[in-house]
């Protein structure tokens, strides 16, 4: 899961959406946490405000993986810490939290990807994805930074095995959806400029932040699924 495109820097200063999509996930995040696909760290810091115990950082990219662990946040922390590879560089420790953050679109086989996670993920832990959603969205974008596929409640619960419940999902970022389809219909851009960026984090997201419980978050740019472990009691009543 080598990242080929310019993804990481190109929203790095999309502050505001960073801001949205961590309240979200906020709330549900405790105990011993594993990210997997960290990259830069951009999303484990946006998170940072969490109550956790401790945060494993799991990255492939050996160049991404080395500027999170040069930053002074991840080494002035003790919870923090990190492993160079995939989800297998996590070791045999079992975990309350698993994040997938716009990480599992990148991965080719995404269900089998799923099932090794489980086998970390501690009886009643939650697996936290944010993915971009829709794949009729499916760009020259997505194809430019190596996504493999965009996702619907359908097609990530399809993903999941039957020991993992579904506890939430939502759609996130209404206007950034009409955004991106305008994108995909009339500018067919592989990457958007840095001004597109700006335009959209400074005075879309905002907009989507306070549509998105109007409609109820059934629509979106992005889908935030929470399934939990329903652990070895509750599979055998």
């Amino acid at each position: 899961m080598i990242y080929p495109g310019s993804e990481l820097e190109l929203f790095s200063d999309a502050t505001r959406w960073k801001a949205y999509w961590s309240s979200r996930v906020i709330p549900f995040l405790a105990g011993r946490v594993l990210e997997v696909g960290a990259g830069i760290g951009a999303s484990t810091l946006a998170l940072n405000a969490a109550s956790f115990s401790s945060w494993t950082c799991v990255e492939p990219d050996a160049t991404l993986f080395a500027s999170l662990t040069a930053t002074d946040w991840f080494n002035s922390d003790g919870r923090y810490k990190g492993a160079c590879g995939d989800i297998s560089a996590a070791g045999e420790e079992l975990y309350d939290q698993i994040l997938y953050l716009d990480v599992l679109e990148h991965i080719e086989d995404d269900h089998g990807e799923v099932l090794r996670a489980l086998e970390r993920l501690a009886p009643g832990g939650r697996l936290i994805v944010l993915a971009p959603a829709h794949q009729w969205l499916f760009s020259p974008f997505d194809t430019a930074i190596g996504h493999h596929r965009r996702y619907s409640r359908t097609t990530l619960e399809a993903c999941m095995p039957p020991t993992l419940a579904c506890k939430h999902f939502e759609y996130l970022d209404t206007v950034g959806l009409l955004a991106s389809l305008a994108n995909r219909i009339l500018l067919r851009q592989s990457l958007p400029g840095p001004g597109q960026i700006y335009t959209w984090d400074r005075f879309m997201v905002p907009v989507s932040r306070l549509l998105d419980p109007l409609l109820g978050f059934r629509t979106g740019k992005s889908v935030l699924g929470i399934w939990q472990h329903r652990g070895a009691e509750e599979q055998a009543s």
